[in-house]
């Protein structure tokens, strides 16, 4: 890989930086979704600010804690990223999400899932036996979770 990629869009330059630099630091939704494979997944909801603390109120009332980091202010519309291999799986909490697919590749787990209409993808290193239609709690990395302003695409950092 080079030293400096640009990601463009529609003959417009999105982010310059080195291919790892766009990865974990994208500049907006598209060059999120752009880099990385399986892509980036995304989540509408709304930013909730309570003294120190934010989270995301998703459109179905679920709450997830803000990512460290993250910029915004209270009632903002945003988009609540996490790339699948920054998720794991919790006994309760997180994202309830409904299995699709399964799709053991040997040294990974794939699982292809819904949350209200949402598509998630998750990627696991260990192995995992999950039925098709079971429910399970996917929990974000806050460390490597993004939010997005929902207008604008732009990442939101303190």
């Amino acid at each position: 890989m080079g030293d400096k990629i640009v990601v463009m869009r529609d003959g417009r330059i999105e982010q310059t930086g080195s291919p790892l630099e766009l990865y974990d630091h994208p500049a907006n939704q598209f060059v999120a979704g752009f880099i990385g494979s399986p892509s980036m997944n995304f989540l509408p909801g709304t930013l909730r600010r309570v003294g120190s603390g934010a989270h995301v109120e998703l459109n179905d009332g679920t709450r997830l804690d803000a990512p460290l980091q993250a910029g915004g202010v209270d009632g903002q519309p945003v988009v609540y990223g996490t790339r699948p291999e920054h998720l794991t799986l919790a006994d309760s909490g997180g994202i309830p999400a409904r299995v699709a697919v399964m799709e053991p590749t040997g040294m990974d787990t794939f699982v292809s899932c819904r949350h209200e209409g949402a598509e998630l993808s998750a990627v696991f290193r260990e192995r995992h036996d999950f039925a098709p239609g079971s429910t399970i709690h996917l929990q974000p990395d806050l460390q490597r979770a993004h939010l997005f302003d929902a207008a604008s695409g732009q990442r939101l950092a303190a």
